[in-house]
């Protein structure tokens, strides 16, 4: 299975939706001067979802395997770095 093939069921999986895949964007996010994540996430159209019309996901590895990351986009998602910064900001959270 491709990449985005992949990223697509994620989505199904987490969201319960379908998605095409629209394209690619480079994301570097820096906190205090620092680049905390850096890749490219993919942006998709999404159908099934009452109020979110994109997703957009990633996958990285962790020491426990491959970890995908699907974020609808509704406020104040609306962008891929944004969509970035939420998932850090969740992931800080679940740390806590």
């Amino acid at each position: 299975m491709s990449y985005t093939g992949e990223l697509k069921k994620a989505i199904r999986q987490l969201h319960g939706c379908e998605a095409d895949h629209v394209e690619t964007v480079s994301v570097t996010e820096t906190f205090q001067g620092e680049t905390v994540w850096q890749g490219d996430v993919e942006v998709f159209t999404i159908r099934g979802h009452p109020k979110a019309n994109r997703a957009y996901a990633w996958a990285h590895e962790t020491d426990k395997g491959k970890r995908y990351v699907a974020v609808l986009e509704l406020p104040p998602v609306d962008s891929p770095q944004n969509a970035v910064r939420a998932a850090i900001v969740e992931e800080a959270k679940k740390k806590r």
